[in-house]
């Protein structure tokens, strides 16, 4: 999933019909974690909020410019009637404003990593 950062909190996207819109029109709680792909070493990040959907136009605005610079333009987002457009259709932004998050670094021992959560 891709995500951004704004003003404390992170935005997404999803299509209108994919399985997590759906998800997300049941129950508005939701994780998102993000860290690499290494195994041995690394930070994980898991954060817990609800999602709001957004289509304030001058939030999407500033969205669509840091999509395009974080992901090289790779989804060409456009500022919609209710969310993003682009080449594949329309995608609703939610936002998750961060309850929880739990922050978990590894190392080549794995019995050295730590964990850390935090409150918000």
């Amino acid at each position: 999933m891709a995500a951004v950062l704004l003003e404390g909190s992170l935005y997404f996207s999803t299509g209108p019909y994919e399985q997590k819109a759906h998800n997300l029109e049941k129950n508005d709680h939701c994780i998102i974690t993000t860290g690499c792909n290494r195994f041995y070493e690394g930070f994980d990040i898991v954060v817990e909020g609800d999602a709001v959907r957004t289509t304030d136009k001058s939030t999407l605005e500033r969205l669509t410019e840091l999509f395009a610079k974080k992901y090289d333009d790779t989804f060409s987002f456009k500022v919609g009637d209710d969310g993003f457009v682009h080449e594949q259709g329309a995608a609703h932004v939610f936002e998750v404003a961060p309850v929880k998050a739990y922050g978990y670094e590894r190392t080549r021992d794995p019995r050295l990593g730590s964990a850390t959560r935090y409150r918000f």
